[in-house]
């Protein structure tokens, strides 16, 4: 029977073939590699038969469904230790999360103390490598009988819809209900480590019993959990709630939960972001708008928002009429567009604005600049034709991927494309956008991975993972074909032959929200900021009163050229003063003592403490001013040696 491939191409295989068969005649037999299979775009394990015909995919741990298939295992492995060391421990579920996977067990008390058994019993575990056997479950009265001895697993089979599949997993003593899918066996995890323990709800609800949730993750490869908990540690020395508010940049307060207060030296770097975006938006023809924060209950009723996602807003009464903070400025910009009469020659229309928008996050997911109740976005929706679609959505990746070599980021692009059910529009809709997408992609050479059915129910969409120093991911910008709003709010243009036409909507967000950004630069460049986003360019110390003048005179021609410069003139020692001029993170650090007041000059040096000796003011000055407006990322005063270290 023949068989296609990720890449289009085919192989032949006996009649009877399993997806593990055809990893191994592809020699798919590494540790990392053919962890589960989609045939015909359902994840499934590798023991699952084939048909002639099929389309298949093997996941290797760079996918995020080989990912979830191992951590979904390693979950099991990790449940399996916890009885054979506490039988009477009742296991509850085990799902992959982002970075590894957790168990919640009721009926269980340990501490740190205990991590090292319980890796020993895993590494027991492994040793046996047993197979994952997957076993359906006839009815969910069998499946109740089964799991008798467990009121959880109970209470979640009675939540199943009735007649819907129930499957467990067995492998060697240990048997639990689970979807799956597994990996084939357990030989392919070679690293697994226990990584910290705490309380969790039953089911997210207070109301419920408190359990024992156990943290942990496990790799293909040794190397792989050592890179990761090296990245734990690096992460660690670059946590933006620790930084930010160390470089008094901004603070959290409990008179408002989640909303962050930005501090001057934060507003600096606020400011060159917010310029900086502006800048780019004038320079592809954007306009820029500004919409209310508060909008009436009918506003929200005909996005769709009222009825959707009103428990995630803030809402309140005036004049007995309801409103709501605006949780995105989306129709906020629809009212601008309708508010207009518009002809086809004025499409593409880009509109941007960046607004102030508040979500109710629950408190306890909260977490500094990433995961607030009060940010800004930088919006923009873009009206067009649809003939226009490829086009603008080749210019919105230029734009996305200039501004993200600005900041040093790499990124990988994701498409998602039409969900199965509870979308708007139709098939030949959903076909010129995802085209329209994907052609933007392959025209300019990109690399992509496509997310089947992962789209918004209104349209499909390219989000952004950026990069960071350290190589973890962020999902920030995002690149959204809408075709829900326009509809909602019977948005129209004059076509060229005087019908009225319905327009195409882009949502786009690059920065994503500028808290997040500035969050996500913190930890970028560990405070290390490049001259121009910095809030402390130059910092100048004078070695003794008597050079106080000759410093206030040098920062006032430091301040006139429209850099951020500050004096130091405390009673400090010199050293003391270099020491907290590299904690302040400044740029550059100028000390003034008798021989720089006699020649008028500087001595220089800067914060990774290279000291590059006496300088001459006006030759500093254009070096620093090229490379401010050059936006640099690292300074003409660091060799590539010390930059890259």
């Amino acid at each position: 029977m023949r068989i296609y491939l990720k890449d289009q191409s085919s192989v032949e295989l006996p009649e009877g073939s399993t997806a593990k068969d055809l990893a191994d005649h592809l020699n798919l037999k590494g540790p990392h590699e053919a962890l589960g299979a989609s045939i015909n775009g359902k994840t499934v394990d590798l023991s699952h038969p084939l048909t002639s015909e099929d389309r298949v995919i093997l996941w290797n741990f760079n996918d995020p469904e080989g990912k979830e298939v191992f951590w979904h295992t390693s979950a099991h492995v990790l449940a399996q230790a916890i009885l054979r060391i506490w039988p009477d421990a009742q296991p509850t579920i085990g799902p992959p999360i982002e970075n590894g996977f957790y168990y919640d067990f009721a009926n269980l008390h340990i501490s740190d103390a205990d991590f090292e058994r319980i890796e020993k019993e895993v590494q027991s575990i492994l040793a046996s490598n047993f197979v994952s056997q997957r076993e359906l479950i006839a009815s969910k009265a069998e499946a109740l009988r089964l799991f008798a001895h467990n009121p959880y697993k109970c209470e979640l089979i009675h939540s199943f819809e009735e007649g819907s599949p129930l499957t467990a997993y067995r492998q060697g003593e240990f048997f639990d209900l689970c979807r799956g899918p597994h990996l084939f066996n357990l030989g392919k995890i070679k690293a697994f480590k226990v990584m910290k323990t705490a309380g969790a709800y039953w089911r997210g609800d207070a109301k419920n019993e408190m359990l024992t949730r156990i943290y942990a993750v496990s790799f293909p490869d040794r190397k792989q959990l050592k890179e990761y908990l090296h990245q734990l540690e690096e992460a660690k020395k670059r946590d933006h709630k620790i930084l930010g508010p160390k470089l008094d940049l901004f603070s959290l307060k409990e008179e408002a939960p989640g909303m962050p207060f930005i501090h001057p030296k934060g507003l600096i770097i606020w400011n060159q972001l917010v310029a900086y975006i502006r800048e780019c938006l004038n320079r592809n023809d954007y306009i820029e708008i500004k919409t209310p924060t508060m909008m009436t209950r009918e506003l929200w009723e005909t996005s769709g928002h009222w009825h959707n996602y009103r428990q995630n807003m803030f809402t309140s009464q005036v004049e007995e009429r309801d409103f709501a903070i605006k949780p995105m400025n989306c129709p906020g910009c629809m009212l601008f567009y309708k508010g207009h009469t518009h002809s086809y020659r004025e499409l593409p229309l880009r509109v941007a604005e960046i607004g102030n928008v508040h979500r109710y996050e629950p408190s306890g997911s909260l977490s500094g600049l990433f995961r607030v109740r009060s940010f800004h976005q930088d919006d923009a929706h873009i009206f067009m034709k649809p003939s226009d679609i490829q086009n603008e959505i080749k210019a919105v990746l230029a734009l996305a991927d200039e501004i993200y070599s600005t900041f040093g980021l790499t990124y990988r692009l994701e498409l998602s494309t039409k969900p199965e059910a509870n979308t708007i529009g139709t098939d030949e809709e959903w076909e010129i956008a995802t085209a329209g997408l994907k052609g933007a992609l392959d025209e300019m050479g990109r690399e992509y991975r496509i997310n089947e059915g992962d789209g918004a129910f209104y349209g499909p969409k390219i989000d952004f993972h950026i990069h960071d120093a350290i190589h973890r991911s962020w999902q920030c910008g995002t690149i959204q074909l809408d075709m829900a709003l326009p509809e909602k709010f019977d948005l129209e243009y004059t076509d060229h032959d005087g019908t009225r036409k319905r327009p195409v909507m882009i949502h786009r967000a690059l920065f994503g929200s500028i808290e997040r950004f500035m969050g996500i630069l913190i930890e970028h460049y560990m405070g290390k900021f490049p001259l121009w986003l910095s809030p402390l360019q130059v910092r100048i110390l004078n070695v003794a009163d008597r050079h106080e003048p000759y410093a206030r005179q040098l920062a006032q021609r430091f301040f006139n050229a429209g850099f951020h410069v500050e004096v130091d003139s405390s009673n400090e020692s010199v050293s003391k003063k270099v020491r907290n001029a590299q904690l302040a993170q400044a740029n550059y650090i100028l000390t003034i003592g008798d021989q720089e007041v006699e020649h008028q000059t500087a001595n220089l040096r800067t914060r990774d403490n290279v000291v590059h000796g006496e300088v001459q003011i006006d030759e500093f000055l254009r070096n620093i001013e090229k490379e401010r407006k050059e936006r640099a990322l690292t300074s003409p005063y660091v060799s590539q040696t010390t930059a890259s270290t």
